[in-house]
């Protein structure tokens, strides 16, 4: 176990989609680091796997089938905890999907479907453990947004970045609504970051990847375990002072923009 600035011994974690890519990521993380970490996700038998992950480092996770969409489900799982652990410290909202559409085509069902995956849904496990963490006087929330919660994408991307552009703003809201009672609420904007529905997207038009690198400074795709550091300093007390914030965790793209060029490239070794 880890220990000073960044140590989660005795604090529970709540990460929404620790089946794969990010969510399981951060779930490791956390646990390596001491937490208690209670997994959601729809994939029982990912969150299973990363689960014994877990376990065979010494960790303690709960796996817990759910449905991020749902403000319903977002109460269960409170009650639940309340009666299982009866607290909580941390919350990572990662899980969440979107829905390429040209806007010309896009179903007002569709947009209503991306936000609530999203937006309400996040807003949900956000009110639930804000409740919590104002009454214990501490606690720390990150939501995954996007660079589409920033800039334009393109390629119908419409729903997916007006939902990621109210996530930042749900962050910016409760951070300033909650930071006087001790809570703290952040975000990370990742770049495209390798995971299984990215890969299909790569298979299905190969040349798609070598778009994404033509804006990324560092030249190459996210990992997954990329957020591990930063989900780790977001959770702990050595970011006590860090609230508000919007994190691009993005190689250098965001920096760069799209009127700019990676320039000088290290030699070939």
């Amino acid at each position: 176990m880890a220990d000073g600035l960044f140590d989660l011994e005795g604090k529970v974690a709540v990460v929404s989609g620790a089946a794969s890519g990010m969510g399981r990521a951060s779930a490791m993380a956390l646990a390596a680091h001491g937490a208690t970490v209670v997994m959601l996700d729809r994939d029982l038998a990912g969150m299973l796997r990363t689960g014994e992950a877990i376990a065979a480092g010494g960790g303690t996770a709960f796996a817990r089938e759910h449905d991020v969409s749902s403000p319903k489900a977002a109460e269960e799982l409170f009650t639940w905890l309340d009666g299982e652990l009866g607290r909580i410290d941390f919350l990572a909202n990662i899980a969440g999907e979107g829905i390429l559409a040209d806007p010309r085509e896009l179903s007002v069902e569709q947009l209503r479907q991306v936000l609530e995956n999203l937006v309400v849904g996040r807003f949900a496990l956000c009110q639930q453990a804000g409740r919590r963490m104002l009454a214990a006087g501490s606690g720390s929330i990150v939501n995954t947004g996007s660079l589409a919660s920033m800039t334009a994408l393109g390629r119908g991307h419409i729903a997916y970045s007006m939902a990621m552009g109210a996530v930042v703003q749900m962050t910016r809201e409760l951070s300033t609504e909650w930071a006087g009672g001790g809570v703290r609420v952040n975000a990370i904007l990742p770049a495209q970051v390798r995971n299984p529905s990215l890969e299909k997207r790569i298979a299905a038009d190969p040349a798609i990847e070598q778009k994404w690198l033509s804006g990324i400074p560092a030249g190459r795709l996210g990992r997954p375990d990329d957020i591990q550091g930063l989900i780790v300093f977001l959770a702990s007390d050595s970011s006590s002072w860090i609230t508000g914030a919007l994190i691009p965790m993005d190689g250098g793209n965001m920096a760069m923009n799209a009127g700019g060029s990676r320039g000088f490239a290290p030699p070939a070794s």
